[in-house]
């Protein structure tokens, strides 16, 4: 059992027993008040990022209008320290996707940098997200609980401890039903247990490469939230906390909850007994109230990616009953601003993770004349997007590849034009972290056809999804978002040719859609698939061989 392993089985043990033992009062002079304060503080979706973002993701706008510079470690950790110097207890929440799809400067090292920061910020618990189990269920297990890693050993430090913090994953077990993570934890503030639950979406395979995540299963979350309170419940344990990675879709403006998506239909059916959801997935960022399962107010919110926005709650909790007043919780998202003094020791182990990844991270990749942009235009083609798709093309031509497909969610940071333009390869393994192979499938017009079509999905609450695939410039179609279902696709050519529903093409996808990920299922129906090397390989060369590149036009699928 390793050291990390064996920490958290004595807290449990600890954990259980102190629920079973009754602390004498002192002298009557020295009564406790009636509520205990405690200040819960999280974050998600900080994707192991030390610096902070750059390009159009680096600023958010805040309550006062105004777009400033937000995040990094250093900023971060400042914030953290500030607030928890203000409150008399406080708990620091990680709200899933705390590494995976990380920068050159944590993901060089396994992210063992990540973890190490947030062992130093005292982290309370962490969620598990999707990204976590980016290189296996084996890593995740390692990071938990310490060594060095079984094909490169400890990269960054001498040794590694693991992780000083649980993760929480309520809903994750292994096929024979066991638990893969603990599904809650339990802190006293002031002799008070407070629990927190973490779950992910049940669709989560979805998101994931299948090799990752072999021998797991992920159940409903409402069920496992619910069977988790009842447990807490039975333990004496009133105060709960949810951490669930899933978007709450906000509507206009950063406040103003939308009434449906996955997230929305968890945070109001969830048992009752939970007095607290944070939420984690993308840009946005909300401080909401929502009904729970018996009508009472319930505070949800989401601070936003990257360690940009965090959010805080000052609960009270009640001595006689355990439980949170929930009419007293205050909530506010707080920006990481740069005008406050950066952490000098946080600071100090940022630089030098920098450090130690910069001889490789500053390597010149090629040249770009602008910004390169994930956002997408009105049809949902994106300039970078584009452009990574033209690179598998190219990549993939020698093996026979007339088209290229990728998944927007694959591409992971912006390319920004600084200087004369020149990339580097940090910035290109920023864009494109996972280590995916492009392969080279086999598929009948009727089917590409088809995977188009498949663009168009519904989320587990049957809210609609739109997931458009990037094309690369030999693919051109017709989108009709107000046709029917499966007949929102037409016109669709190849090199200018119309597309024949029985003739056979070579399609260059990466190895997470080739699998069927994103649910684009159609693709893993291939009769045959050839390997056409790496993904970032074929980025690197496409921008080093056609230097400048120009970004793309977004111009290869027609509105109708």
């Amino acid at each position: 059992m390793g050291r990390g392993m064996a920490r958290r089985a004595l807290s449990a043990v600890v954990a259980v027993a102190a629920l079973c033992t009754t602390t004498g009062l002192g002298p009557a002079t020295a009564l406790p008040p009636p509520t205990v304060p405690l200040r819960l503080i999280a974050f998600g979706d900080l994707h192991g990022n030390l610096l902070p973002p750059e390009g159009p993701r680096s600023e958010v706008v805040r309550s006062d209008g105004e777009s400033v510079p937000a995040g990094g470690a250093a900023y971060l950790a400042a914030y953290v320290r500030q607030l928890r110097g203000q409150a008399e207890h406080s708990v620091l929440y990680s709200v899933g996707d705390t590494w995976g799809s990380s920068p050159l400067e944590s993901a060089m090292f396994h992210d063992e940098p990540t973890i190490e920061l947030l062992n130093d910020l005292d982290l309370t618990a962490a969620a598990l997200g999707n990204h976590e189990f980016d290189n296996g269920y084996t890593e995740v297990r390692r990071l938990r609980d310490g060594g060095c890693h079984p094909e490169q050993g400890c990269r960054y430090s001498d040794s590694f401890r693991g992780a000083d913090f649980p993760f929480l994953g309520a809903n994750v077990t292994n096929v024979d039903g066991t638990p893969a993570a603990l599904p809650f934890s339990i802190n006293y503030i002031d002799g008070i247990p407070v629990g927190v639950i973490g779950v992910l979406p049940r669709n989560t395979p979805e998101y994931i490469r299948a090799d990752a995540i072999e021998g797991l299963q992920f159940g409903d979350e409402i069920e496992a939230v619910d069977r988790t309170a009842d447990i807490l419940d039975a333990l004496g344990v009133r105060a709960l906390v949810l951490l669930y990675k899933g978007d709450l879709r906000a509507g206009e403006g950063a406040d103003k909850c939308s009434t449906d998506g996955n997230a929305t239909h968890v945070a109001t059916n969830v048992s009752p007994k939970v007095d607290v959801i944070v939420t984690s997935d993308g840009e946005s960022h909300f401080n909401c109230s929502y009904p729970d399962a018996l009508g009472n107010p319930r505070t949800v919110l989401q601070g936003a990616s990257h360690g940009r926005i965090i959010s805080v709650a000052d609960l009270s909790i009640d001595r006689k009953s355990r439980d949170v007043l929930r009419d007293h919780t205050v909530a506010f998202n707080q920006v990481i601003t740069h005008d406050i003094e950066p952490d000098p020791q946080t600071r100090q182990f940022v630089d030098r993770a920098v450090g130690e990844s910069s001889d490789v991270a500053g390597r010149p990749v090629g040249r770009i004349t602008d910004h390169l942009v994930r956002e997408p235009s009105h049809s949902g083609e994106s300039p970078l997007g584009n452009l990574v798709a033209d690179a598998q093309l190219a990549a993939a031509e020698p093996f026979g590849a007339q088209i290229a497909l990728t998944n927007p969610g694959g591409i992971r940071a912006d390319l920004t034009y600084t200087g004369d333009g020149t990339v580097t390869f940090g910035q290109t393994y920023a864009v494109q972290p996972f280590g995916n192979r492009v392969q080279v499938l086999e598929l009948t017009g009727a089917q590409i056809d088809a995977v188009l079509e498949q663009q168009f999905q519904e989320e587990v609450s049957g809210r609609p999804l739109e997931r458009i695939l990037a094309p690369s410039h030999t693919l051109r179609y017709t989108l009709d978002r107000l046709a029917p279902r499966g007949e929102r696709i037409r016109d669709i050519s190849i090199a200018g040719t119309p597309l024949i529903p029985e003739t056979t093409y070579s399609v260059a996808v990466n190895g997470f859609l080739a699998d069927g990920g994103d649910g684009f299922s159609v693709f893993s129906e291939a009769q045959r698939r050839t390997g056409a090397g790496h993904e970032l390989d074929a980025l690197n060369a496409y921008l080093s061989d056609r230097a400048p590149v120009k970004p793309p036009a977004t111009d290869r699928i027609d509105l109708h």
